[in-house]
């Protein structure tokens, strides 16, 4: 029985010496670090992305035949107007030249037309001085009646002759302006065996090898702008709002990560990624390397803007309560307190710009709370300077 007593003696003082302890490190004051005004501060976003062209082309060709030549291979520049590459253009080349045989012989035909129309004139011409004469004898009684009203007929069939003439002129016109067409069809039929470039380009790609038989829209090279080569990355939607055209922007390039490259924001998507819930942005590069890699990975920085002064505050030390409050301790009056406040610009480091909220001469903890902080527990500044 003694034995009993004595050990329960000694579990109420354990008890005791545990509570006394407890009381006396939760009443002492608790350290804390706490959050100073910073001035000029750059808010960022950080996106990741990879190495593009905004001008990037498959070239192929319009028609149906067999590659018989390709000129150019990877990474080959070209300028605007090269030929790049050839079909097989035997059947091409027949139609044409025979197209140009028609517009040969059409043009003769206009031109023999043109002189059996003069011929036309010219009798025509004779038959009416004839007939002019004949009716003047006959009203001199030199010639007979039946001769002159000959001389009459045959006037006008002459006259009629030269109107088929005209005619046929007309006719000969139309059927060299169509042989010309025809012509001119074919050449642009024969054009399209061949491939040239679009625009001053660097070939990235050769798709296919001479004697395959290409079919129309099928790609044979991939042509793209080396000045158009900038950095489409993407940027979570929570941190895109401030994200606008001609802002600053670094960039860092995968094979590169020792250097950083200066660039601006060309454009800001319109359609964000709905699975990823992120927004594109489109950076131009005003220093990376003249040599790219479309599909390199590359990080990106953009400077959104800047804060003139701002409270900043880890966010570890908040509990976010929706996308732009969260709640905090603060000392106020040397005693800690929890309190809502409302956030503003966030910074890549983690920290979070704390907008309102905030009582008169209170001071935000930025320590993380270990199971010590409590409201109304006495606090002291870690920092003698941090004191208001």
């Amino acid at each position: 029985m003694k034995r009993l007593l004595r050990l329960l003696l000694v579990i109420i003082l354990v008890a005791a010496a545990a509570i006394s302890l407890r009381m006396f490190l939760t009443s002492r004051p608790v350290e804390v670090e706490v959050a100073r005004p910073e001035s000029d501060i750059a808010v960022r976003v950080f996106g990741l992305g990879t190495q593009e062209a905004r001008i990037a082309t498959k070239l192929g060709f319009e028609t149906q035949a067999a590659l018989v030549e390709a000129r150019v291979d990877h990474g080959d520049r070209v300028k605007a107007g090269d030929l790049l590459a050839r079909l097989d253009e035997g059947e091409a080349r027949a139609r044409l030249d025979k197209s140009q045989a028609g517009v040969a012989a059409a043009e003769a035909a206009l031109a023999k037309s043109e002189a059996l129309a003069a011929r036309a004139q010219v009798v025509a011409q004779q038959k009416r001085r004839v007939d002019e004469r004949r009716r003047s004898l006959v009203q001199r009684q030199t010639v007979s009646i039946e001769a002159a009203e000959q001389a009459e007929l045959d006037a006008r069939v002459a006259e009629a002759d030269a109107a088929v003439a005209e005619r046929d002129i007309e006719a000969s016109r139309v059927a060299l302006t169509a042989a010309r067409a025809q012509a001119a069809l074919d050449g642009v039929l024969l054009e399209r065996h061949r491939l040239r470039a679009p625009f001053d380009g660097v070939v990235i790609a050769r798709h296919r090898e001479l004697g395959a038989v290409m079919n129309p829209g099928e790609a044979l090279f991939t042509l793209v702008d080396p000045t158009s080569v900038w950095i489409q990355a993407f940027v979570d939607e929570a941190r895109a709002g401030g994200l606008a055209a001609d802002q600053a922007a670094e960039v860092r390039l995968r094979s590169r990560p020792d250097r950083a490259f200066t660039g601006r924001v060309a454009r800001v998507g319109l359609e964000n990624d709905r699975v990823g819930e992120e927004r594109r942005v489109y950076v131009a590069c005003d220093d990376c390397p003249s040599e790219f890699h479309l599909g390199e990975q590359a990080e990106v920085v953009v400077t959104t803007g800047r804060l003139a002064r701002a409270l900043l505050v880890p966010e570890t030390a908040l509990r976010m309560v929706g996308p732009a409050e969260a709640v905090g301790w603060v000392v106020a009056d040397g005693r800690l307190k929890e309190t809502r406040l409302g956030l503003g610009a966030r910074l890549l480091d983690g920290r979070i710009e704390v907008i309102e909220g905030l009582p008169d001469g209170a001071r935000v903890v930025t320590s993380k709370d270990a199971g010590g902080f409590r409201d109304g527990r006495a606090a002291r500044l870690a920092s003698p300077e941090a004191t208001p």
